[in-house]
């Protein structure tokens, strides 16, 4: 192995194996929906900075997923858009540890942040009169704060312990560097490695999700106790919407990170990347913020002003 080991300085990102006039295709859908993303999450801080009635914790926290979406897409959707245009393109080294650190941290990010959201909605649900209390200015900075600062650790400890390893052999990688991808080249023993992914796996993927789940059982619970109807339809109608998005992303997530390989060919597995790296992060805010009253208040507040101030 020491003889065949080489120093790297680049790899190759492979693109998907299909025609040339389906890749120029799905590229302008692609862009299509990378523009929307950002289009998106951009009015949601927007209106969360502008609209003095947005400045709740639920919007707070909403607005931090939105800078997490967008720091992920573009630090993954960017890379792929080109690969597509191309058969294969060379990223350096440095690059792709870079792009690594960047994918792990925006990416557990964005589990506690979810797990934040779900567990402030089971207080305003559940205890509304205490929610100013129990849900605090003060605690919702620290649980933003607290994700954001795990999840950016947990990158460095990952991008550290992949600097440590030698790498020979094809440096081909699908899409873009994520850990697991950038792990399969390596020509060291990797065990130590896969030991701290399952680990944080566990913490930063399981638990975040028990949580989800745990909070909106009790959401559910306390949703059926209620006499209101329209309280009832409104309530039921987020809890479903917010599972719906804690399915596609935690279920693909899990797969991604957790599944045996052998049963997930490499075309399937750039597959699930596509779909966690383009239609999880414009879901994501679509859902949670279309369901969200307050933020489309905001919105027909400032179209108005907007449309008022034309017609002057």
């Amino acid at each position: 192995m020491g003889e065949n080991q080489t120093i790297v300085t680049e790899f190759i990102l492979l693109a998907l194996c299909l025609g040339p006039r389906i890749q120029v295709l799905l590229f302008g859908l692609f862009s299509l929906f990378y523009v929307l993303t950002l289009l998106r999450n951009g009015v949601i801080l927007g209106l969360t900075s502008l609209d003095c009635r947005l400045h709740t914790p639920m919007s707070f926290f909403l607005s931090h997923l939105a800078i997490a979406d967008m720091a992920y897409t573009c630090s993954t959707v960017p890379q792929m858009l080109l690969n597509l245009l191309s058969s294969a393109k060379p990223i350096s080294f440095a690059g792709c540890i870079t792009q690594t650190f960047l994918f792990v941290s925006f990416t557990h990010t964005k589990c506690l942040l979810l797990g934040v959201m779900s567990y402030d909605r089971c207080v305003a649900i559940c205890h509304p009169l205490q929610y100013s209390v129990i849900v605090s200015w003060r605690v919702g900075i620290s649980l933003v704060g607290t994700s954001w600062a795990c999840g950016s650790l947990l990158a460095l400890v990952h991008a550290g312990l992949v600097l440590r390893l030698p790498f020979c052999g094809p440096h081909e990688i699908n899409h873009f560097c994520e850990i697991l991808s950038v792990l399969k080249l390596a020509c060291a023993d990797t065990g130590l490695n896969q030991l701290v992914l399952f680990v944080a796996c566990m913490f930063f993927l399981v638990r975040p999700l028990c949580l989800l789940l745990g909070s909106y059982t009790h959401i559910l619970a306390t949703i059926l106790r209620i006499q209101s109807a329209e309280g009832y339809r409104k309530a039921l109608s987020t809890c479903s919407s917010h599972l719906f998005v804690v399915r596609l992303f935690f279920g693909s997530a899990i797969v991604m990170s957790m599944a045996p390989k052998s049963r997930h060919p490499e075309e399937q597995q750039k597959s699930l990347s596509l779909f966690h790296s383009f239609f999880n992060p414009m879901l994501n805010l679509l859902i949670y913020s279309l369901r969200n009253a307050e933020v489309k208040g905001a919105l027909r507040r400032v179209l108005f002003k907007e449309s008022h101030f034309l017609l002057e």
